[in-house]
């Protein structure tokens, strides 16, 4: 059996070279169908990115956290996603094979590394569908009048949240192109929804809102302790709402509404041309989501004082129903139900190709990369949605979605950094893309990634770390002594 990883490198750090991993996917039994276009990803990107953060996410931090500098602080957190979009465009393209940052990781760190960042994504998609499923069925009750929520006894079960999962995973096993027909579709209206949202809101717009644009700085009322961030807490210079220091926690926070581009180089196995389609896909879905966050931002504070939109409860509506619009509010609802559908999906559809590609290289029970008539790992996506179908019908998840930030903006350092290693590694590789200004595009991504972390809160890194661990104890239990690499090296 030929030796599937490279020789330089031994144990936990030995590495599964790029060839092995393209060659991967030509397994009979585990092979993926290519049937997605640039459109496709571009349409993806857009599809998980745009949810419900443009709906209630920029209203919530205006109000409470930087006023009507929030615009600025999609700009910053944009700018954070951009640098790390180029260095997955020039990874997808180089290795387009499932697994993301998994198998990116595979390639330049070693084998224990790409365990962590599998397992971190593993937390991030299916927090992520978790959550989000449960914010739809929200929304579902806005619309339909009552809550879909159904008391047993001292539990609530969200059966909305689990209808959701459960249609969406039967079109994820169905197959991949259906799934992006259905996305451009939600997409379609969504984007109707938020061009609606743009062409009225400007009718009631007073630029004398805008002003001032970085509100003075006040003591927040909570923050203290373990709900404090970590830099907060490390530098003791207490928790604030507004001022540049507000306008910096905001961007932190509205991070949350760019999650999910990233899921595009998931999908990278299943593309036509990877190499010129991928980097088209993350690069034209982020360049489209930054306009249209920046835009409704600006168009919401501008409609009415940010003050107006303080507490938990404001959204876009607020501003509208402020000016006896209230109408919008089943606009915005029925916007947001397409929004939230589409990243539930193509959260789900990134969970199941991480765990797919963890499989294929035995690190998890080989038999889960097995593909079905459609070429889809059914199985996989049968036992996600079992799980994620729990969390949401029956999990209260409060402060646990600030998980999904710090798992994904991990995996966005290690593979900023990963870029660098691979070109000093193996600068023969063709590459359909290469990342501007090698080193400090990287290295400004990594730095704008980890600021971003330490201004998460305390309590979301003990869970962080907690999580960890108990991956630490899988993989040294299971995944070590059935991974394909370490068992065909040895022969």
């Amino acid at each position: 059996m030929a030796i599937r990883g490279s020789a330089s490198r031994s144990g936990l750090f030995r590495t599964k070279s790029i060839e092995q991993s393209i060659r991967d996917t030509d397994e009979p039994d585990s092979k993926l169908r290519k049937d997605l276009t640039a459109w496709d990803l571009t349409v993806f990107g857009v599809a998980v990115v745009i949810g419900a953060g443009i709906f209630t996410l920029t209203a919530r931090t205006a109000g409470n956290v930087a006023g009507p500098s929030v615009s600025l602080a999609f700009v910053f957190a944009a700018v954070a996603c951009g640098l790390t979009a180029l260095c997955y465009a020039e990874f997808a393209s180089t290795v387009p094979v499932a697994g993301s940052a998994y198998t990116f990781s595979y390639a330049t760190f070693g084998e224990l590394v790409a365990w962590i960042i599998g397992w971190d994504l593993v937390l991030e998609f299916a927090l992520a569908v978790s959550v989000v499923a449960k914010g739809w069925s929200q929304y579902l009750g806005e619309v339909i009048g009552h809550t879909p929520i159904v008391h047993l006894g001292s539990i609530d079960f969200d059966w909305g949240a689990v209808a959701l999962i459960a249609v969406l995973g039967l079109l994820l096993a169905t197959g991949t192109k259906l799934s992006s027909r259905v996305s451009a579709i939600a997409v379609a209206i969504k984007l109707a929804v938020i061009a609606l949202v743009l062409v009225v809101g400007i009718s009631y717009f007073d630029s004398k809102n805008l002003t001032p644009y970085v509100p003075p700085s006040q003591p927040a009322e909570e923050g203290d302790g373990l709900r404090q961030s970590l830099f907060s807490f490390l530098t003791g210079a207490g928790h604030s709402s507004f001022g540049w220091y507000g306008l910096l926690a905001a961007a932190s926070l509205v991070f949350f509404a760019f999650i999910g581009f990233d899921v595009v180089a998931t999908a990278a196995e299943e593309t036509k041309n990877p190499q010129k389609a991928v980097p088209r896909g993350i690069l034209g879905s982020l360049v489209i989501v930054t306009v249209l966050y920046v835009a409704v931002s600006l168009v919401l504070t501008g409609m009415v004082p940010y003050t107006a939109l303080s507490g938990d409860h404001a959204t876009l509506a607020t501003a509208f129903a402020l000016h006896g619009a209230t109408w919008a509010k089943n606009i915005i609802s029925i916007g947001a139900l397409a929004g939230l559908t589409t990243v539930v999906m193509v959260m789900y559809l990134g969970q199941t190709r991480v765990l797919f590609a963890m499989s294929r290289d035995g690190l998890l029970p080989r038999k889960l990369a097995h593909t079905g008539k459609n070429g889809t790992p059914v199985r996989i996506t049968v036992i996600v949605g079992i799980v994620c179908a729990v969390l949401a019908g029956f999990v209260d998840f409060g402060t646990l979605e600030e998980m999904v930030n710090i798992g994904t903006l991990f995996a966005f350092v290690l593979v900023s950094i990963g870029v660098l290693i691979l070109r000093r590694t193996r600068p023969d590789l063709p590459r359909g893309f290469r990342v501007p200004l090698v080193p400090l595009i990287p290295v400004l991504a990594v730095l704008s990634c980890l600021w971003l972390m330490l201004n998460l809160s305390v309590e979301t890194w003990l869970r962080f770390v907690v999580w960890m661990a108990l991956g630490l104890l899988v993989y040294f239990a299971y995944g070590q002594r059935h991974s394909l690499l370490r068992t065909s090296a040895s022969e």
